[in-house]
């Protein structure tokens, strides 16, 4: 049986989510707009969030690699990445509402490309 779970969206409120599931699709199906441009693939940092509480310290390789070509490593994660875990709280950093795009090809029920996992910098961890 899969664990519910709340996830705390900024601006949104409370969603509920399954353990495991990924953060894009539960946003989208808790009624965030979240973009995801590339249709979940670590491609194009659309469907960046923030954590205010929360922020796994496990991290795709493709993750981190996308976030660090565009600088944006310790500032946001993709939710595309990310599987929902008890105690989140976090802020969708671009929505179709707010940007005007359209969000996307609807991404896959699993993580893609298929998750090499390591250690965000910063975690706890991490050293």
């Amino acid at each position: 049986m899969t664990q519910q779970l709340t996830v705390q969206v900024q601006g949104f409120g409370e969603i509920q989510a399954n353990a495991g599931e990924r953060l894009v699709l539960a946003l989208e199906r808790g009624g965030v707009d979240v973009l995801h441009r590339c249709g979940g693939v670590a491609r194009c940092t659309t469907c960046r969030v923030s954590f205010q509480e929360g922020e796994p310290d496990a991290m795709t390789a493709a993750e981190f690699d996308k976030l660090t070509e565009k600088g944006l490593l310790g500032q946001a994660r993709l939710s595309c990445q990310i599987e929902c875990a008890p105690g989140m709280s976090v802020t969708p950093l671009q929505t179709a509402s707010s940007s005007g795009l359209e969000p996307g090809k609807a991404p896959a029920e699993q993580i893609e490309p298929d998750p090499v996992w390591t250690t965000r910098p910063g975690a706890s961890t991490e050293g």
